[in-house]
């Protein structure tokens, strides 16, 4: 039992330090675009090495690039690879269909907003999260989420 209370201490004492390194949807927004213009002028195959690189300009604060085609398979996940080359569309571990709904916006508009549910880091908690996904040249999209 003290172990347990040390960690929810250890947790809770850390939690507004985490809280400052959590990026907002702006800055989501913007990496998304960059993520776009990268897949555009690099490649994929460069872009996506670019983007997996946690030295690099693709991950920052709790940001990161996944990229995922129109039938739903995930292409490209920054910051779990595993996931490349599996089929996430009818994933709905959290209450929404979230990668349905960005196939469809990117289907629909190009570029837009995703918002879902997703486990807040560190914790089991459950919050709101966006995601801003782009499509490129290559005819899939990548996206970049934040909490709410």
């Amino acid at each position: 039992m003290k172990k347990i209370l040390i960690g929810i201490a250890a947790a809770a004492l850390m939690a507004p330090a985490f809280a400052d390194e959590m990026a907002t949807p702006d800055e989501a927004k913007a990496m998304s675009e960059k993520a776009q213009s990268a897949v555009n002028e690099m490649g994929s195959e460069a872009a996506f090495a670019a983007f997996a690189d946690p030295d690099g300009d693709f991950q920052e604060k709790d940001l990161y690039v996944f990229c995922m085609d129109m039938d739903g398979v995930m292409l490209s996940h920054a910051v779990k690879p595993e996931l490349a080359g599996k089929n996430l569309l009818d994933f709905n571990e959290y209450g929404d269909l979230l990668f349905q709904d960005m196939v469809t916006l990117a289907q629909e508009s190009g570029e837009g907003w995703v918002d879902y549910n997703w486990p807040y880091p560190g914790t089991d908690e459950i919050k709101q999260k966006t995601s801003y996904i782009a499509s490129n040249d290559e005819g899939f999209f990548c996206g970049v989420g934040a909490y709410k």
